[in-house]
Order: C-alpha cells, then sequence, then structure tokens
C-alpha cells in the first residue's frame, strides 16, 4: 500500500506574491487606493504596469505580504470599488 504524503496546510501568516490587474471605474482614478493599501495593511506594494486615461485606470499590481494580509487587501480594494483580477501566469516578465 503506498504511503500519500501530507501536504501541510498555509498558515496565514505564510509569505506569498500574488500579481493581480486592478481596474478603476473613471469615478476612482484619483483615489490613492495603492497608497492606502501599502499603509493599511501589512503588504509590500509594486506596480509593474500602469495604464490611465480619463475613461481608465488599469494597473498591474504586485502584492507582498502574510496571505491573510494579501487576502485582506484584495477584499478591501474590491469593497472600494476596483474590480481585481490575478494576473495568468507568465503574461509579465520578470
Amino acid at each position: 500500500m503506498a504511503t500519500q504524503k501530507k501536504i501541510p496546510a498555509t498558515k496565514p501568516t505564510t509569505p506569498t506574491q500574488q500579481r493581480l490587474w486592478l481596474m478603476y471605474p473613471p469615478k476612482l482614478i484619483k483615489k490613492p487606493f495603492i497608497w492606502e493599501a501599502g499603509h493599511k495593511f501589512k503588504v509590500v506594494t509594486n506596480i509593474r504596469q500602469a495604464s490611465v486615461t480619463d475613461e481608465i485606470g488599469i494597473v498591474c499590481l504586485e502584492l507582498d505580504g502574510p496571505r491573510d494580509e494579501v487576502k485582506a487587501t484584495i477584499k478591501w480594494l474590491e469593497k472600494q470599488g476596483v474590480n481585481v483580477e490575478p494576473v495568468e501566469i507568465g503574461v509579465i516578465a520578470g
């Protein structure tokens, strides 16, 4: 009988990195959400790519921090009205 290897559960405090697409509607473009997220949560923010016009703001944001803080940041951004989508692996190199 083969023994199955037990995979340890990820702790909420385990460091994680997540890349996200943030899409802002026109009424939210001037709000400093990324700055606020970096001060409100225990995460490091890194803007990887951005395009902002009068009609829409699109930002590729990298979040580093404890898993529960990253999740809380995403939830908070969505509650503010920002559309948050994960970046597909390999879309942005280096």
